[in-house]
């Protein structure tokens, strides 16, 4: 009878969400809400922090999160220009934004076109009509650099709850008065 009832006890806190599992992405001073219907998975690589993906039926665009330290990961500009190096001739649709939330600043990176997939430096994968939106939050304690990439279609839909999701963050991890 004692059995029964914890397990009933339990089924309702889960149903209530008194035990519901956080779906937030943590990383250094910042914590990043995961957008309904993005998915947590296993880092493809030990240099990624956390890593989301995104699917529409078959089709998958991929979140990535990078944080090397105080100093570390290179500047902004040249995250961003080796960002658009990976989408060759696509100068034309390349949107850079800086913006401002509370004293983080974040910039915003976006192009589509053939994404050379891969590795810097190693053989790369043409991925013909994707997308990039990367966000990089500056931080005292080394930048926050977010990358989403994957088929245009996904990206573009995903752009505003990507960019929410890093703002929001922003928020998170700014000194509180």
């Amino acid at each position: 009878m004692r059995t029964a009832f914890a397990a009933a006890a339990f089924s309702v806190l889960a149903v209530t969400g008194v035990f519901a599992e956080t779906n937030e992405v943590k990383i250094g001073a910042f914590t990043f809400a995961v957008p309904e219907g993005w998915t947590q998975v296993t880092p493809s690589s030990p240099m990624r922090k956390a890593q989301l993906e995104i699917a529409r039926g078959t089709a998958k665009a991929e979140v990535t999160f990078f944080h090397f330290g105080k100093d570390q990961g290179g500047t902004t500009a040249e995250n961003v220009a080796r960002w658009y190096a990976q989408f060759p001739g696509s100068e034309a649709k390349q949107i850079t934004e800086n913006v401002q939330v509370g004293p983080v600043k974040i910039t915003f990176a976006m192009t589509e076109g053939t994404f050379s997939s891969g590795m810097p430096g190693g053989p790369t994968t043409p991925m013909i009509g994707y997308g990039l939106c990367g966000a990089i939050l500056e931080s005292a304690e080394g930048s926050i650099f977010v990358k989403m990439t994957g088929p245009e279609a996904i990206v573009k839909t995903s752009t505003e709850a990507f960019k929410k999701m890093v703002s929001d963050a922003a928020k998170t991890g700014a000194p509180r008065a």
